[in-house]
């Protein structure tokens, strides 16, 4: 009866709303891959192998000997990534084919001020091979003195665009199959004291975009999905990597992925953005924002008064922090969750804290032989406190939010509870219609002289007999209590054991107490008077 109460009893509760975080499958919704954590960062010795493959399939005959060609990327830089190895990690087959690669550009002067003519330029490679050559001569003229920051951000990301942005910046393939497999990674490589380093954060969020007709554009989203859409109903299951479906808005998994390149005379930001069925953040919608950030007054003094470029990349990490938080304003209109979805998005929390938390602690090698370093060091330790600070606000919306779903829960097994004390009632007045029957059926069936003549026994027998065993039974049952209140806690077996005696004589010496004292008072109170 519960078993089927408790499902009548949540969907009561919802007000008919169907359950959020349901577990019927939609194939029409997009799926994030699950993540491979193993394959996160350079410190895996095995790159994307399988140990349940072929052993000859996965092992590499020796380094590939290097070439200058960025056709041969990541072979020509990286030679123990094999054919094999590549193609397992799908970092090229991801690769946008049929889509003109959109390159949107944002670049920081050194005086921290953001170049908006820069900000501007838009890129577009296409498959041409002339396309291709010409971005890659572009890539590979010097940069203009004054330059602090240059950064790409990348829309329908193409296979000759990666091959030339990971050969001229040296960019570990790390970040492309992390970034396309959707696994939370935080790194830094080839950190060298007054040169610089490399640095990357893949980090997936969620974000909330409105559907279609249903209000104004999320913050968060670019566009907005269709309500119209079909659900597939399926085998039932609960998986986390779907979208959400709300009721005017739905919860999607975004991702941020930035590869930074920290120099002391120049550096560079490459984000790539990956492609998807439905609208999230898009090369040119983070560009924007963060193009924004040089109006700030608070950042623009930032930028001035460090030459870090870091503080850019943190800047880039608020925008996951402004999605987390519009997501949960969200949640909190539509607490009716399964457990499961909070728990997931628990552990995004803990991976958005933890990349913050590695940027705020891999200082910048370039900055080594900086006069400023020091001043730089505890602005950018200030900032990183300040959004660690803001991650873990949401974390205490999210625990809050935890409660207020177990507090649904325990109302709707309370529900049934109730119904079922109900049905025990219905019972009982049942029952206490046929108690007097089944009395009279008890008394008329002894077998005692006074009822059936021929007998031995007699009713006084019966009362003795029955008065002794209820008597010895109320003894064991009190004496077999490890607690009771007629004794002291912690009375030894033999103190219990002989618990009628010891109740019996603390009762006679309160009764002799309690009639005592008024004697001696009335004896007082007369002496005073003669």
């Amino acid at each position: 009866m519960a078993d089927q109460s408790i499902p009548l009893a949540l969907t009561n509760l919802f007000a008919g709303g169907k359950l959020l975080g349901s577990t019927q499958a939609d194939t029409s919704k997009p799926r994030t891959p699950v993540p491979r954590y193993r394959h996160a960062a350079p410190s895996a010795p095995w790159p994307w192998m399988d140990f349940d493959v072929d052993k000859s399939a996965v092992e590499p005959g020796g380094l590939v000997f290097p070439s200058d060609h960025w056709s041969n990327y990541p072979q020509n830089l990286f030679g123990n990534w094999t054919r094999d190895q590549v193609l397992r990690s799908k970092m090229l087959t991801s690769c946008s084919s049929s889509q003109s690669c959109l390159i949107y550009k944002m670049e920081v002067r050194d005086d921290g001020h953001f170049d908006k003519i820069a900000g501007e330029k838009t890129t577009t490679v296409t498959a041409d091979k002339d396309s291709s050559q010409a971005f890659w001569k572009e890539l590979q003229q010097p940069r203009p003195e004054g330059i602090r920051i240059r950064a790409f951000f990348v829309d329908n990301l193409s296979l000759d665009v990666l091959k030339m942005l990971g050969t001229s910046f040296n960019v570990e393939p790390f970040f492309f199959t992390s970034s396309m497999n959707w696994i939370p990674s935080r790194y830094q490589e080839d950190a060298k004291a007054g040169v610089g380093d490399h640095i990357t954060v893949t980090l997936p969020f969620i974000c909330a975009m409105r559907k279609s007709g249903t209000g104004p554009e999320s913050i968060s989203s670019v566009g907005a999905v269709d309500p119209l859409q079909k659900v597939t109903p399926e085998a039932p299951e609960i998986n986390t990597q779907t979208s959400l479906e709300l009721t005017h808005e739905i919860l999607l998994q975004d991702l941020l992925a930035i590869h930074m390149v920290r120099r002391k005379d120049s550096s560079t930001i490459i984000s790539y953005h990956p492609i998807s069925q439905f609208q999230k953040t898009s090369a040119k919608r983070l560009q924007s924002l963060v193009q924004r950030t040089g109006d700030s007054v608070y950042w623009s003094k930032l930028f001035s008064s460090s030459k870090d470029p870091t503080f850019v990349f943190l800047a880039i990490l608020w925008y996951a922090l402004y999605a987390w938080d519009e997501a949960f304003e969200v949640l909190y209109q539509h607490i009716k969750k399964l457990e499961s979805r909070l728990l997931h998005y628990q552990q995004l929390l803990q991976d958005f804290y933890k990349s913050v938390d590695f940027v705020k602690k891999t200082p910048n090698p370039a900055m080594h032989d900086d006069e400023g370093k020091d001043n730089s060091a505890a602005l950018l330790e200030r900032e990183a406190d300040n959004l660690l600070s803001e991650i873990s606000r949401l974390e205490g919306q999210r625990v809050m939010q935890s409660g207020r779903l177990q507090n649904v829960m325990n109302l709707a097994f309370a529900t049934v509870n109730i119904e079922d004390s109900r049905a025990m009632k219905r019972v009982s007045y049942l029952t206490m219609v046929f108690l007097p029957a089944s009395l009279m059926a008890s008394i008329f069936g002894m077998n005692v002289k006074e009822i059936n003549s021929g007998a031995y026994e007699t009713l006084g027998h019966y009362a003795e007999a029955t008065i002794t065993l209820t008597v010895l039974t109320t003894w064991l049952v009190v004496a077999m209590q490890t607690e009771s209140s007629f004794w002291p806690k912690g009375s030894p077996w033999w103190h219990r054991l002989a618990w009628p005696i010891f109740f019996a004589a603390t009762r006679i010496k309160e009764w002799y107490l309690r009639h005592r004292r008024p004697s001696k008072t009335h004896k007082r109170r007369g002496t005073g008077f003669m």
